[in-house]
């Protein structure tokens, strides 16, 4: 087993270990982590190994002290820098930053990570914790979309760039949630306004949806909100389109009944009629080439 699943896996058995040891020490009076590290106040770190401090590093962690696990994988990088030893310690950093909701630290951490050692075993996992650190950021709907941008760029980078390793089927589906949550703005705010009878900065959130969001679960109810809103502006050709469109896709839905009601009670049909970009979407659904 190589990369990053033997450091985890090896640091969750040695959390074991050393949590039945440090059980034996506290029965046994000074105990096996007390002779084997000493207490705090006691050598230097300078006097122990790079393996030693790691492996007290992970006990930190384990204790759920995230901070000195933190400082002891950052000592490990100081004192034996480019050792096997500083390499494993820089990754579990940001594995530890990432843990403690740290996310900057983490995305620092895994970056520099990835300068130094680009083509690691354990360079998937260095992106796919940068990546992550967005992702596990983005709020609720309502809030700022900059990081689930930058969430999707970094899990492209994961997919695209390590597209074999065991973290990009994990990126893509975090990938379609993340695009989804941005169509979900766009649906939020373009409801906003068709509430408010401004229908044109309506129509232009659905068309968003609708034309570069069409792959998400919210395309149904954009199409729908389309017809409400060209009908509320008298423009029919487009909320017929706009019905067909539906139709043809999402006949079993709620949104698509919804609709033709809508259509039928201005003695309408959900057909194509006219020009415009619902047209185009139209054509491109009719050939196969679109959903």
């Amino acid at each position: 087993m190589t990369g990053r699943n033997r450091y985890i896996i090896r640091t969750v058995t040695a959390f074991a270990l050393v949590a039945s040891l440090s059980a034996c020490g506290k029965r046994d009076g000074d105990g096996f982590l007390a002779n084997f590290w000493g207490s705090k106040a006691e050598a230097p770190l300078e006097t122990f190994g790079p393996e030693e401090i790691y492996k007290r590093a992970e006990f930190e962690l384990e204790q759920s002290d995230v901070d000195e696990a933190v400082r002891l994988f950052g000592e490990v990088e100081r004192l034996y820098p480019y050792s096997e030893w500083a390499k494993r310690a820089l990754i579990m950093q940001a594995f530890s930053y990432h843990a403690d909701r740290d996310y900057e630290n983490s995305r620092a951490t895994a970056q520099r990570f990835l300068d130094f050692y680009p083509a690691d075993d354990d360079a998937p996992y260095a992106q796919y914790l940068l990546a992550i650190s967005y992702y596990d950021q983005i709020d609720q709907v309502g809030r700022d979309q900059g990081l689930t941008f930058q969430a999707l760029q970094a899990l492209r980078t994961v997919i695209e760039r390590y597209p074999d390793s065991e973290y990009a089927k994990s990126s893509v589906l975090k990938f379609d949630l993340a695009f989804d949550h941005l169509a979900s703005k766009e649906m939020e705010i373009g409801r906003y306004y068709l509430k408010r009878g401004h229908y044109p900065a309506a129509i232009n959130r659905f068309r968003v949806v609708v034309e570069e969001f069409q792959t998400t679960s919210h395309t149904a109810e954009a199409l729908h909100r389309l017809v409400e809103s060209y009908l509320s502006l008298g423009l029919t050709d487009e909320a017929q389109t706009a019905g067909a469109i539906l139709g043809h896709n999402f006949q079993s839905t709620g949104f698509y009944q919804d609709s033709y009601n809508l259509l039928q009670g201005r003695g309408l049909e959900p057909e194509a009629a006219g020009k415009g970009w619902l047209q185009d979407i139209y054509r491109q659904v009719i050939r196969g080439r679109w959903l």
